[in-house]
């Protein structure tokens, strides 16, 4: 299978920025932080502390669906936390590769705590992405675990997904 569209997805921490963007890097495809397209209502409220809403993520993950689709090969970082967001990402992308980055909460809020001026706020937060976190099935993603060190990781999703030609 070809893996020319691939979703690294996650509870906020789990390094789904920097691995997407070590793995695009490594493999020559085009980079996106679903952070980066978040209108700045949804950033305010994150800043506030305030979780997102499902009707706040629509019109953000039709944006990041775009970029799937006006990219021959892309991969993006985004939460991607219900099916139902899954299944927008997937819209007229039917060939959508997921990477699930796994972790439990301790391991992530950690990570959390070391992290500098992020507009991610707060423990609730993440207690809130974790309750509404709804894992993948194992035959529409594919998991990797978070505890081993990044390069680890990294080789892992490249091994998983057969990947070490650039884009064409």
């Amino acid at each position: 299978m070809d893996h020319k569209k691939i979703l690294v997805m996650g509870v906020s921490g789990c390094g789904k920025s920097h691995i997407g963007q070590l793995l695009a890097q490594s493999i020559q495809y085009p980079f996106f932080d679903g952070d980066d397209f978040h209108p700045q209502s949804n950033v305010d409220k994150m800043r506030q502390g305030t979780p997102l809403t499902d009707e706040d993520r629509i019109d953000w993950l039709h944006t990041l669906n775009r970029l799937f689709i006006e990219n021959e090969c892309a991969v993006v970082a985004c939460s991607a936390l219900k099916p139902q967001y899954r299944d927008i990402l997937r819209q007229d992308n039917e060939e959508l590769t997921i990477v699930y980055l796994q972790g439990d909460f301790d391991t992530i809020w950690q990570r959390h705590q070391k992290r500098g001026n992020h507009w991610f706020n707060g423990k609730s937060m993440l207690e809130s992405q974790f309750e509404t976190l709804i894992e993948p099935n194992p035959n529409e993603a594919i998991f990797i675990d978070i505890r081993p060190t990044v390069e680890d990781v990294l080789n892992t999703i490249k091994h998983k997904l057969n990947i070490n030609k650039e884009c064409e």
